[in-house]
């Protein structure tokens, strides 16, 4: 015991100079200052590694987390990059590109801006689809000035599929019976339960959202590329093109590696010109939103739930925390300087109760005179509107999912699966409704009743706010609602949506709302805030000094069992509940 109690207190004291020596590194860092900004710099970003919506504060997002590198950080550091006068141009690898629709096209505005400041743009890659689709990949690639490809590679733009996933089947197989409903027909998450293939309302859903996003990267690319609209559909169907083809047919400007990419950038910019990753280059600037009148920026991202958790390291993914984002309003409406809130949703929903709860602090940030400017990303959808539609103002770029106005509940009732396996099921209660929400009890005629009185009583009370946060008349939006999705580029023409745009249009709009010259500058204060730097120091050491044998095998043992947990999921098996989800029950072959 007294060997056990010393090994423990020898590997606390190595812990702890550690942690004081990383700390006075850190301290004589910051006292020695920036690292400069070349006088002749040529910007560099990795798409391979992609750009995250948002990192939390939550220690395991921090370890287990590889996109450092977030959407503000590179719309921020591009738009300072405009008007520095060192920065003279930017290479980009764009690899997979592993984005949704609306950050490719937040990064499209930032880029486009960048070149519209006179400084070109190179894209480089080995491949746009490695035996795989590429779409997403080049519509990025094409919103550059040049686009270059290593010879071998290929150039796979063979357009969408948007391809459902259906159990029904399995769970007759395992004699397990979906028992939920929904309100209305668009509203298809429970279809992978219920159904063997689309239903006439599901399939229609789906060909508008796959048709509208295919228009949007058409037009863009045929723009870009110059290209006419009959010519690149031609090239859709065809589909593969060998880095020759892609070089005859105006896809691409040059075959080269990387070597030689470099070797040109170095030709075009001169020798003397030095490339600087775009993550390092904002940290040795000024940032752009560091000083002036102050907007709170609050990010709600992830599956909205009522708990504290901000991070599912089992999914590698954020939460959306209600409480948090919640109390984050308050403080920014009890914050004297904070003259207006931008609220950056990405979220296909989850609970009712936890999006009422966000709501409902929105409203309260309008009676204290403080305007909401929602900004979408990626997707927005369910709950993920719900948090958004008493906002003064809502903007989404033309690919984000949203609306999805809509609701669905239920439950899967298992004992013919136990009664195959050989395990019975006897209880005891004290109140008629009990068994409820029991796996093992269906429905009683009057329980199924009161399943639809609460779909009916969600579905009105989601429909009614949205009819007064958009100032619309509740016909219409029952007519636009039944759980449909749309395209922001729709969701905008329907009224869903005022304006579509990312970031820096958001960040224009909480100005004016607020009465701030637009030549003015502004300060985007995080709520809730950042850690302070000890604690962000110490958790930093904290990941590289991690290096015990029980750590590495917790971590490695978390990402191999992902794939596992996520095809669980699809199952229903494990599902956290929400009845305000989007019905992400199908995926984008691209």
């Amino acid at each position: 015991m007294l060997a056990f109690l010393k090994k423990v207190l020898m590997v606390i004291g190595a812990l702890s100079l550690v942690s004081l020596l990383s700390f006075t590194i850190t301290l004589i860092v910051m006292w020695k200052g920036k690292d400069p900004v070349p006088d002749k710099t040529v910007l560099e970003i990795d798409f391979e590694k992609g750009v995250a919506e948002y990192v939390s504060n939550d220690p395991a997002a921090r370890m287990l987390a590889a996109k450092p590198l977030t959407v503000l950080d590179a719309v921020e550091a591009l738009a300072l990059a405009e008007t520095d006068d060192r920065v003279v141009g930017m290479i980009a690898r764009i690899g997979s590109a592993g984005m949704g629709f609306a950050r490719v096209q937040e990064i499209r505005d930032a880029v486009t801006a960048f070149r519209d400041a006179g400084k070109p743009a190179i894209a480089y890659t080995d491949t746009f689809g490695a035996m795989s689709g590429g779409n997403i990949a080049y519509y990025l690639a094409s919103f550059f000035d040049e686009i270059y490809m290593q010879p071998s590679g290929d150039v796979s733009i063979t357009g969408f599929q948007f391809k459902g996933r259906f159990f029904k089947g399995t769970l007759e197989k395992l004699d397990i019976e979906p028992r939920m409903d929904r309100r209305k027909e668009f509203k298809t998450a429970m279809n992978r339960f219920t159904e063997k293939d689309f239903t006439e309302a599901h399939e229609a859903s789906a060909r508008s959202l796959m048709t509208g996003l295919f228009d949007q990267i058409d037009r863009h690319i045929a723009a870009s590329r110059n290209l006419s609209d009959e010519t690149l559909r031609t090239y859709f169907d065809k589909g593969i093109f060998s880095a020759r083809e892609a070089l005859d047919a105006g896809l691409v400007d040059g075959l080269a590696y990387r070597d030689e990419i470099y070797s040109k950038v170095e030709a075009r910019f001169g020798a003397d010109a030095e490339p600087l990753g775009l993550a390092a280059y904002l940290s040795r600037t000024d940032r752009l939103y560091a000083k002036g009148k102050t907007i709170a920026l609050i990010h709600g991202v992830g599956r909205i739930h009522q708990g504290d958790a901000e991070y599912d390291p089992l999914m590698s993914g954020p939460l959306f925390s209600a409480k948090k984002v919640a109390g984050a309003f308050r403080s920014a409406i009890e914050d004297e300087n904070v003259k207006a809130i931008l609220f950056r949703v990405d979220s296909p929903g989850g609970s009712y109760v936890a999006s009422d709860t966000v709501w409902r602090e929105t409203l309260h940030a309008a009676a204290a005179g403080k305007p909401v400017i929602v900004s979408m990303g990626d997707v927005a959808g369910s709950g993920g509107y719900f948090v958004a539609m008493a906002a003064d103002k809502i903007l989404a770029q033309p690919g984000t999912l949203t609306g999805s106005i809509g609701v669905f509940a239920g439950k899967m009732v298992a004992t013919g699966f136990w009664n195959r396996i050989g395990v019975t099921w006897d209880a005891v209660q004290t109140s008629k409704n009990a068994d409820f929400w029991s796996f093992t009890d269906d429905y009683t005629p009057e329980q199924w009743q009161l399943l639809q009185d609460m779909l009916d009583r969600i579905y009105d009370d989601f429909t009614n706010k949205v009819a007064a946060g958009r100032s619309l008349p509740l016909e219409t939006v029952l007519d636009i609602a039944k759980g449909r999705v749309w395209t922001g580029e729709a969701a905008k023409e329907n009224g869903l949506v005022d304006e579509l745009g990312g970031f820096r249009k958001a960040i224009q709009l909480a100005k004016a709302a607020a009465g701030i010259p637009e030549d003015h500058s502004i300060k985007l204060k995080r709520f809730p805030p950042r850690k302070p730097l000890l604690d962000t120091v110490l958790e930093k050491l904290s990941v590289s000094a991690r290096s015990s044998a029980a750590e590495q095998i917790v971590v490695q043992t978390l990402k191999e069992i992902r794939p596992a947990l996520r095809a669980l999921k699809e199952l229903g098996i494990g599902e956290p509940p929400g009845v305000l989800r989007m019905p992400m029950d199908a995926a984008f072959e691209n």
